[in-house]
């Protein structure tokens, strides 16, 4: 039997992928839904795509560490946004590495490391491939590249149960790590939309968001200490609930999109697995009542798990929602204590706002409410209620992406994150900007039958503001998607920085945001990250233009 593969293009796995026939059905839905869409288009079979040739020779000296296979140099061109998945299902593979490697431990990362250092290549440190961002794509004219996946690197080393903390490599899957965190009675309890693919090194690379809608929002939260390989040495810091001892050097790694080091493992902070659930939607007739209903809910130290809210044309997108009424989705959890009554004071904020909560769901320690991660499945909910009908489009919505591009819609998020004080003004000049230019890129009214789709929810929420989270549908350009993304892209991301937000919240700043971020950041800072990577990796080897020029 062969074995599983990811698709070398999309989302998910080969075997996920729609039959014509599914796709057709899907096309004449999406008409009819959103008044746009084109026929059918099939992906560039893999066999069909053309690389160039390697421009580094496999070494025989490291046994199968590196390969040149074509599936694995296509698998391992491209990451998941939009723009990837145009490319990748037209079968443009532009910058391809010139090999892929497999390291099993630390010894073998040192080796890619040092060989690559002496041919003069660069090292792309790839986890789950689901960057967003450009983070994985080596765009590096004609500079070799080998981009080194972690994925064997894949297991929970140790776990103190004493302290809560367990010691995981950087390789490991969602799925992998909560799989064997289970047999301990633990969880991590970090979650993203790329949840099923991602990796703990990936998480921490990119300063990843995670299930906690508030408190622990990142991973950063989570992480306790670090451990990477470097092209100078191995950097580890010591483990330790906190410290007051000059800048972190944890905090230096996370969020360096391997610029620095490859992170090997990290001692992460785990917790008993929860018992206590209850979650309910609520609606409000206005967007920013509902806004102040979640200020408040998130100023009053109840800290809930959920707390996302949708605005209506978001919430009928998903199905979550008739389109109508703007959705609050919000839920608490614990190991150890019943969840009604934090339940119960949020509901009498959102109501104090105008929101209407639907009727909670509330399960105890031999109750079946599962979020994502538990018993996890790629589609579906478990619910028809609208908790479950977010999540399980929450669930489905990379999946989704793909059909869309067969089917000539573009699709595509961007997301930020800003203060209470602003959001308001910040909001409506956004969403503006962002339709004013949807329309114009794609030739097409902006109100009425036919017209972009531009709705935005919250994510993350904070005491000092949330972090909206804003999704485009607009009739595609066939031949010219990804010329149309990054128009609306670039204006998306200006409305973003001067309106005073960040030009990411969750997704990292890759390649794709680097004009943005160069704005966004301290001159004396990058100054002194160039200092820092200078004398980490003074071959300018590992991911060169990522946060940095070479």
């Amino acid at each position: 039997m062969s074995e599983r593969r990811l698709k070398h293009w999309g989302w998910g796995y080969e075997d996920q992928a729609p039959s014509r026939d599914e796709l057709v059905a899907a096309a004449a839905g999406i008409r009819e839904r959103f008044g746009f869409g084109g026929e059918v288009e099939e992906p560039v079979a893999l066999d069909e795509v053309e690389l160039r040739a390697p421009r580094l020779k496999v070494p025989d000296a490291f046994g199968e560490l590196f390969t040149e296979e074509h599936y694995e140099r296509v698998a391992h061109g491209l990451g998941k946004a939009y723009r990837d998945v145009v490319r990748g299902f037209r079968g443009e593979f532009e910058n391809p590495p010139d090999l892929v490697a497999f390291p099993r431990d630390e010894s073998e990362i040192e080796v890619v490391l040092s060989w690559a250092e002496a041919e003069g290549a660069a090292v792309i440190p790839f986890g789950g491939g689901t960057s967003v961002v450009g983070g994985v794509e080596g765009r590096l004219g004609d500079r070799p590249f080998v981009s080194m996946d972690l994925r064997k690197l894949d297991r929970v080393l140790e776990v103190d149960a004493e302290s809560l903390a367990a010691r995981i490599q950087a390789g490991a899957t969602g799925p992998g790590l909560e799989d064997q965190l289970r047999e301990h009675g633990l969880t991590l309890r970090h979650f993203p939309q790329s949840f099923e693919y991602s990796t703990l090194g990936g998480w921490i690379a990119t300063r990843a968001g995670g299930h906690f809608a508030t408190l622990y929002t990142h991973i950063d939260d989570l992480v306790e200490s670090v451990r990477a390989i470097t092209p100078r040495g191995a950097w580890e810091s010591r483990r330790l609930p906190g410290s007051g001892a000059g800048p972190s050097p944890d905090r230096a790694l996370i969020g360096s999109e391997g610029i620095l080091g490859v992170i090997a493992d990290a001692w992460v902070r785990v917790r008993p697995r929860p018992e206590y659930k209850s979650s309910c939607g609520v609606e409000f007739d206005d967007f920013h009542a509902a806004a102040r209903a979640i200020r408040e809910i998130s100023q009053s130290g109840l800290y809930p798990t959920n707390c996302r809210l949708l605005d209506a044309l978001e919430a009928g997108t998903t199905g979550a929602g008739s389109g109508e009424k703007n959705l609050l989705v919000l839920g608490f959890e614990s190991a150890q204590l019943p969840v009604e009554e934090p339940m119960r004071l949020a509901l009498d904020i959102a109501r104090t706002h105008g929101g209407t909560p639907g009727d909670p769901r509330t399960s105890g320690p031999t109750g079946r409410n599962r979020p994502p991660g538990e018993g996890f499945r790629p589609v579906g909910g478990e619910s028809e209620d609208a908790v479950g009908a977010w999540r399980g489009a929450f669930l489905l919505a990379p999946y989704l992406r793909d059909t869309f591009v067969a089917c000539g819609v573009l699709s595509e998020t961007f997301e930020t994150a800003i203060t209470w004080d602003r959001f308001e003004e910040f909001h409506a000049e956004t969403m503006e900007a962002v339709r004013a230019k949807v329309a114009e890129v794609c030739g097409v009214p902006a109100e009425g039958n036919g017209s972009p789709r531009v709705s935005c929810r919250f994510t993350h929420v904070y005491p000092d503001g949330p972090a909206p989270y804003f999704t485009v549908i607009a009739p595609a350009i066939r031949g010219g998607e990804v010329e149309q993304w990054d128009e609306i892209k670039a204006a998306a991301s200006e409305a973003v920085i001067e309106g005073g937000g960040t030009i990411t919240h969750h997704h990292a700043v890759g390649r794709d945001h680097r004009p943005w971020y160069d704005r966004q950041r301290p001159t004396p800072f990058a100054a002194a990250l160039r200092a820092a990577k200078g004398e980490l990796d003074p071959a300018g080897m590992l991911n060169p233009g990522v946060l940095l020029d070479p």
